[in-house]
This record gives C-alpha cells, structure tokens and sequence, in this order.
C-alpha cells in the first residue's frame, strides 16, 4: 500500500507554519487510549499554534505544550501505555520517524506533549508509549531539527504547529 492510499488506521497531518507538512499514522494497536487522547486533542484544534519546544538532533523533536515550555498539557493525563507501565501490547519500536508521548517521571502523566524521533532511539522501547509513524514529510522534521536552540533545547526560531488535522479523507 501507498502513503496515499487509505488505510484503516486513523491519521493526522501536521502542518508547519511557514511550510512543511507531516502525514503520520496511528496505530491504536498498539496503544489504544494515547490514540484516542491525540486525535481527540487533534480533532477540537488543541495543537493550533503551539510550537515545538524541545529539539535534540539526531534524537528527537518534541512539541504539543501550551505553555511551550515543556510543562504544560491538556486538561486531562492519560495512563502510560508501554511495558514498564504493565502494558506489554505496545511492541513499536522507537525508530527514525516514530511519534510517542512524552511526559514526566510519572508513569501515567502523558497528556499532550509528543515527540516524533529524528533518530532511531530504540533505547526509549518500554518506557514510552509510541502510537504511530510519519508516513510522508520526514524531511520537514529533519528541518525542525537542524534548527538553532538555546537553553533547554527550545529553538531560537519557533516551529509553529499552524494545525493539526485528522486526515480522514485520504
């Protein structure tokens, strides 16, 4: 199957201000509540102009705060949905262009902030709960990443998150 063509897997694309765009998948297989949480989040347009705050080359881009000081989240916290957390059917592997949810030292403090990996960082597999993959558009997270930052990895341009859409009519 194409990038293009539909899938019965739910996806969303993250369009760049400025340009750039992320088509990515969901995978609700492998962790079904931080699916629903995202697309809920993605469906009443909670990630419209937020930015992403934390960039690490060669490892990952992380946005979705609306604090955009990686503190923040949504009105609600969703459990951790990975093997740590004694969830043992999320088995996606945190490869180049895997999305996950970030969050706290708290197991289950996932909320909105998510981060899609630059790198493979198969060294997070267990202890973060991944739920999908960039189809089309890795080129504009290679963008994001090479951005300057400064302090606490937060770039010193903003990469603005001008909307985040499910794609239901691919």
């Amino acid at each position: 199957m194409s990038n293009t063509e539909k899938s019965a897997n739910p996806r969303v694309v993250i369009e760049i201000k400025g340009g750039g765009k992320i088509l990515a998948e969901l995978y609700p297989e492998y962790a079904p509540k931080t699916v629903e949480n995202f697309m809920e989040l993605a469906g009443r347009g909670f990630y419209y102009g937020l930015i992403f705050h934390r960039v690490i080359p060669g490892f990952m881009i992380q946005g979705g705060d609306p604090l955009g000081s990686g503190t923040g989240g949504s009105d609600k916290q969703i459990p951790g949905e990975f093997k740590a957390n004694g969830f043992g059917q999320n088995t996606l592997s945190h490869k180049r262009g895997v999305i996950s949810m970030a969050r706290s030292s708290n197991p289950n403090s996932a909320s909105s902030q998510f981060f899609i990996c630059h790198a493979d960082s198969v060294f997070l597999d267990g202890d973060y709960a991944a739920f999908g993959k960039v189809l089309e558009g890795m080129e504009a997270v290679d963008a994001i990443a090479s951005l300057e930052t400064g302090r606490d990895d937060r770039p010193k341009t903003e990469a603005v998150m001008a909307a985040v859409k499910i794609a239901d009519s691919l």
